[in-house]
């Protein structure tokens, strides 16, 4: 209790742990989606679209949380629905157009890296400092996470249908393409509301890991959604109280908590972890 009120009389930790919250539970729910579709591999190309457009923001208007979120946004927005497109209209599958075109974008990074003046702070943008987020983070944190959640809420049901099979989905007059191109767009605003506290080389951990530990207790779509939320949110907030006693980077500590609790899932879920699956292929033999 110490530990907590000595943290909370700085208001850097105090916006530190706002954002955990709110970033844990954005990130815990979307996961849901993307577990469910197994969609991982896309969403983990899609994180490094990010840093691109952190480069390009820091070309045009210098290095700043404004100029950074926003060229992130843009640069993954057009790669993310591109891959998508290209996907739609060709026989090139999404994941390879992805493939290439966020390579492309990041060599293009690079190389803006090398030619801007301005003096670049790239590991911020790379790993993330939650302790850094200012009001305007919190606000835009607070007005995307509303927006994303409404609308998948809104349109849950169609998308559960969706994630399952697409199939089924166009017999039920459900929109494929649109419904594709929804999850890529919520994917990249949910990235980008993390990218101050865990930066573009670990956002895909924050956003995958706790759906996918539940995914290994739960049965449940709506449980895995709503408890990875619950989930996120629980390990980000003791990923900042444990960074700020050991005197280490947030976001780092937050991908590590959520790979133990996710190796722990793996280990010793009672129904689909490696123990049971190890007794249950014994019993035979015991019989």
């Amino acid at each position: 209790m110490n530990v907590i009120s000595d943290m909370m009389a700085y208001e850097f930790n105090q916006r530190a742990l706002l954002a955990a919250v709110m970033i844990g539970f954005l990130n815990g729910y979307v996961g849901g989606y993307v577990v469910l579709r197994r969609g991982a591999l896309f969403a983990g190309s899609l994180s490094h679209t990010l840093f691109p457009g952190v480069a390009l923001g820091a070309l045009i208007a210098g290095l700043n949380p404004y100029s950074a979120l926003l060229g992130a946004f843009l640069t993954a927005m057009v790669i993310g629905l591109g891959s998508q497109s290209v996907s739609a209209n060709s026989r090139i599958d999404r994941d390879a157009a992805l493939a290439i075109l966020y390579t492309a974008a990041s060599a293009v990074g690079i190389l803006i890296l090398k030619k801007t003046t301005t003096n670049v702070r790239v590991e911020e943008y790379l790993f993330g400092n939650i302790l850094g987020i200012g009001d305007w983070d919190l606000w835009f944190m607070c007005v995307a996470g509303v927006l994303v959640l409404s609308v998948l809420i809104l349109l849950q049901r169609p998308l559960l249908i969706f994630v399952f099979s697409r199939d089924i989905a166009a017999t039920q007059g459900i929109r494929i393409r649109l419904m594709d191109y929804l999850l890529a767009a919520v994917v990249v605003v949910t990235m980008v509301t993390s990218l101050q506290a865990v930066g573009t080389l670990l956002a895909i951990g924050l956003l995958v890991a706790p759906a996918a530990t539940l995914y290994l207790y739960l049965d449940s779509p709506r449980a895995i959604l709503w408890g990875g939320g619950a989930l996120g949110v629980v390990l980000a907030v003791a990923s900042v109280v444990v960074s700020n006693v050991a005197n280490v980077q947030t976001g780092p500590v937050m991908v590590i908590l959520l790979a133990v609790c996710f190796l722990l899932g793996f280990t010793c879920s009672p129904r689909y972890g490696l123990l049971a699956v190890l007794r249950a292929k014994r019993v035979p033999q015991d019989r």
